[in-house]
């Protein structure tokens, strides 16, 4: 008996251990379960969060192109989180009209098309407002990096291309507009317009750096400030009385090769100049004198370079008073001349028609800085009178014989004596005559 209620009494308790093992089991199952699902979700949500290039807001986008089209009144900037190859269009949610873009350090290059199109790297559409901001980089590589009917802010970044670096249009429809006011421009040529543009638009460049040509003929393009390595074409664009000054700023004098938009200049090679009348002397016009100092105006239209004239009448004085004591072997004190130079505005009527021609209209610029001047210095050397020549110093004249000199010292003694001695014989001879001529009336 005592052993089978023993057996009886040990079955519940193997029965409760049994119990308290399964569900162990179970709930050590299900927290393994939990924590696989919940470790797979941040794997799928770091994978999402490390394939994301854009975000606006706190939500990010695996594209620029989708990012774009999730902003909002609220949220309108984009910005890039890494480097990306990819074209974009800004087309944001019907009722925004303005984005901005941070390149945020990154890089935006334009994505390779098939065939002959040319699709930028960005491509802003009528009536649409887009700003750009740095540091970062657009990249078009063979693509404009930038395609512009609507309005283009740009105030920092890198923008490069093999080919046009930004194109804008003016149609019947539309009219572009762009702004610059910071940032690298690099390209063959730096503006220019879209294929179906009747003008460019309204394009003013109030700051940056510009390497590439810009082309003729863009009647509506500023320039207002900025740094440029090519003028060939930039007279018509500048704006106000603005020209353009030379990089010098290096140690060694020669600059970095761009010219930066400044207010008018005048600079000269050699401030002072000295002539040598012994290498030749001829009067100077005004532009023998800006070629002799080297002197030129830092603008490059709609101004000229004019000498004062009184001042140089002055100099040619003295250069003729210079030549004539040459020509007369007579000495010629050192003197100087100082001379002003003056930017005045080109008013002929030759330099209205070109600048007109070139589209410059309205651009010709007239500002309270006309008339700055600048001061050179010409200097002659003196001329020293010759010295005269010692004796003998005149030729003998082969034609005319030389006169005998008369003799000296011993022999015009002997001469002398000879003559006096001829002397008392002929008044000897002469008193003897006479003294007979007496005689001879005695006897008769």
């Amino acid at each position: 008996m005592r052993s089978h209620e023993k057996r009886v009494n040990v079955c519940p308790r193997t029965q409760g251990k049994y119990l308290v093992s399964v569900v162990l089991t179970a709930v050590f199952a299900i927290a393994s379960l939990f924590g696989t699902l919940l470790f797979s979700a941040d794997a799928v949500a770091d994978a999402a969060e490390s394939q994301a290039v854009a975000q606006v807001g706190n939500a990010t986008y695996a594209s620029v192109q989708e990012a774009i089209g999730r902003t909002t009144l609220k949220n309108t900037t984009v910005t890039l989180l890494a480097d990306v190859t990819e074209s974009v269009t800004i087309t944001p949610p019907k009722g925004v009209r303005n984005v901005t873009f941070d390149l945020n350090g990154h890089t935006l290059q334009a994505a390779e098309s098939g065939g002959t199109s040319r699709v930028a790297a960005i491509t802003v559409t009528a009536n649409m407002q887009l700003t750009i901001v740095g540091p970062g980089t657009v990249a078009g590589v063979t693509q404009p990096a930038v395609d512009c009917r609507g309005a283009l802010h740009v105030e920092g970044g890198t923008f490069t291309s093999d080919a046009t670096l930004m194109r804008f249009a003016e149609t019947d429809e539309t009219s572009a507009q762009g702004s610059f006011s910071g940032g690298t421009f690099t390209a063959p040529t730096l503006f220019n317009l879209l294929d179906d543009a009747k003008n460019l638009g309204y394009v003013t460049v109030r700051g940056g750096e510009y390497r590439g040509m810009i082309p003729a003929g863009l009647n509506t393009l500023v320039l207002l400030s900025g740094s440029f390595s090519d003028t060939s074409n930039l007279a018509p664009y500048l704006a106000d009385s603005l020209g353009l000054i030379p990089d010098d700023t290096s140690d060694d004098g020669t600059g970095d090769g761009m010219f930066h938009i400044g207010d008018l200049a005048i600079s000269s090679k050699q401030t002072s100049v000295e002539l040598d009348p012994a290498d030749g002397l001829q009067q100077l016009s005004a532009d023998d004198l800006l070629t002799l100092t080297g002197t030129q105006l830092n603008s490059i239209a709609d101004y000229c370079l004019v000498a004062d004239s009184d001042q140089l009448q002055a100099l040619n004085d003295q250069i003729d008073r210079a030549m004539q004591a040459v020509g007369k072997r007579k000495a010629f004190e050192a003197v100087s001349q100082n001379i002003t130079i003056t930017a005045v505005r080109n008013t002929s009527d030759d330099a209205i028609d070109a600048n007109s021609s070139r589209g410059a209209g309205s651009q010709l610029r007239t500002s309270d800085h006309d008339g700055i001047s600048a001061q050179v210095t010409v200097a002659i050397k003196a001329v020293a009178e010759p010295e005269e020549p010692e004796e003998p110093g005149k030729p003998s004249n082969p034609e005319k014989p030389e006169k005998p000199e008369m003799p000296r010292s011993g022999s015009a003694v002997q001469a002398l004596a000879i003559i006096s001695l001829l002397l008392v014989i002929a008044s000897a001879i002469c008193a003897y005559a006479t003294a007979h001529l007496q005689s001879s009336r005695l006897h008769n």
